[in-house]
């Protein structure tokens, strides 16, 4: 079977980014960002294109968090915006924190209840599973507790949900 990072037409499905121009600055950030992610393909461009020229950047593959993306440098016609998103789902503290000073601290900007924008404006959601069993608790108490907990928060704090779970 082929390795989906170097070949997106093997898979079923296969999430497009569009890039204007940072396709392949971008892959590299995700693959070196992500867990179980991985640089795949690069192909440049045989004829000039309305983002670019012949023999530039045109198609990057990867995999991010085991997930088949394609990451196309499509010019400036189209921009990212908060009603598509990245939800990574962490187990630690330490995990939350490294992937969010990543995102951030890169060029990125925070947000509210876990949302964070990367530097080339694609939401990313950094998702503690402790906060995804909180709201999920079939007490409905505790879910409010939990619920009411995250949206005080930019980046989560998974202690302060458990907390607020257990109330």
């Amino acid at each position: 079977m082929a390795d989906i990072a170097h070949d997106p037409a093997s898979a079923s499905a296969t999430v497009c980014l569009w890039f204007d121009g940072e396709a392949e600055a971008a892959a590299h950030f995700y693959a070196a960002t992500f867990p179980d992610s991985a640089m795949g393909s690069i192909q440049r461009a045989s004829a000039d294109f309305p983002g670019g020229k012949e023999g530039d950047v045109l198609v990057v593959t990867l995999k991010i968090c085991g997930l088949s993306f394609l990451l196309l440098n499509g010019g400036p016609a189209f921009r990212p915006n908060e009603s598509f998103s990245l939800q990574v789902h962490t187990d630690t503290q330490e995990e939350t924190d490294r992937l969010w000073t990543a995102i951030t601290g890169f060029g990125g900007q925070e947000s509210a209840c876990g949302w964070c924008k990367d530097r080339w404006g694609y939401s990313w959601q950094i998702t503690p599973r402790a906060l995804t069993r909180g709201m999920a608790d079939p007490d409905p108490a505790a879910a409010k507790r939990v619920m009411e907990a995250m949206m005080t928060m930019g980046k989560i704090d998974i202690a302060a949900i458990e907390s607020a779970r257990r109330g």
